[in-house]
């Protein structure tokens, strides 16, 4: 009876060791589920962050002579001045327009100089986006030549539903053999109708390495893009990006076709892949081995 008695107790103990372990193996599991699921979230603000500041990179550097018969920003006919034509970009000014553009001092060669694009209430651009308020920005020069500088604020401006608010500069750093530009974004935050928001910093290089030889014809430009930074969004998601192999833009596509980032939230670490060059608006993100279909905005 004395043996029985201490094999039923091994027998309990035995149960109770495998019933913990398994409890613990569950609650593992779950949180890594979590993990999963917050870095996915974390991946789409980062995302939606990515795409509305690089409407703003676009507008901005796609300031061309027509404003005071000097040319500001990098390329015409990219962002909201360019044409489109079937839903692709065809590198040409469009001519018709639903904003206002005011350069001050307006005399050619005269800096620094304050360029306000004004949406006004409402103008829906030919890539079907809604835009409202303002966007300024200070010229230290055209932005063509190394060293000029240009710096963006925000007066109630507006993409869609969301309300787009910080700074961001773009500095030219180019060397004789290639273009290259930092651009950052500072203290950033976007702000949904709904009340959601995200807020984000990043330091970018803008690297041109196709298309340096065929200024007038941007059709063929390729840029390098490496950098990282960080977010945060309003359910207390914080997270870092990193691009860990250069992320690939091409003129003529509205998103990054090629390269890969890391996101990083808590101790859980997701990689963006863009793709093999092919333009689409699909990335693919890696999570502890398990693959998810990401939609770029």
């Amino acid at each position: 009876m004395k043996t029985s008695s201490i094999l039923t107790k091994g027998t309990l103990a035995f149960l109770l060791l495998g019933a913990l372990t398994f409890t613990a193996c569950k609650k593992e599991a779950s949180q890594s589920k979590e993990e999963e699921l917050n870095t996915v979230e974390s991946t789409e603000s980062n995302n939606e962050a990515e795409a509305a500041y690089d409407d703003v990179f676009n507008n901005t550097m796609g300031i061309g002579a027509e404003a005071n018969g000097e040319s500001l920003g990098i390329t015409a006919g990219v962002g909201i001045f360019g044409r489109m034509e079937g839903g692709d970009i065809t590198g040409r000014v469009d001519s018709i327009r639903c904003f206002t553009i005011t350069v001050s001092p307006n005399t050619p060669g005269v800096f620094p100089k304050t360029v306000t694009i004004n949406f006004g209430d409402g103008c829906l651009g030919r890539d079907g986006k809604l835009r409202k308020g303002k966007i300024i920005t200070v010229f230290t020069g055209p932005m063509g030549i190394p060293g000029s500088k240009a710096t963006t604020t925000f007066e109630n401006h507006k993409i869609d539903s969301v309300k787009v608010q910080g700074k961001h500069e773009v500095t030219n750093n180019s060397t004789s053999n290639n273009r290259i530009f930092t651009t950052k974004v500072i203290e950033g935050k976007l702000t949904w109708d709904s009340g959601r928001w995200v807020a984000w910093n990043s330091v970018r290089t803008v690297a041109q390495i196709e298309g340096n030889g065929t200024p007038f014809w941007p059709l063929d430009d390729i840029f390098s893009i490496t950098g990282g930074g960080r977010g945060e969004n309003s359910r207390g998601k914080t997270w870092g990006h990193e691009v860990i192999e250069p992320l690939i833009k091409k003129f003529s596509c509205r998103w990054i076709s090629k390269g890969v980032m890391r996101i990083k939230f808590n101790n859980t670490g997701g990689l963006l892949n863009f793709g093999d060059g092919r333009c689409d608006n699909k990335a693919e993100l890696t999570i502890n081995g398990n693959v998810r279909i990401i939609i770029l905005p």
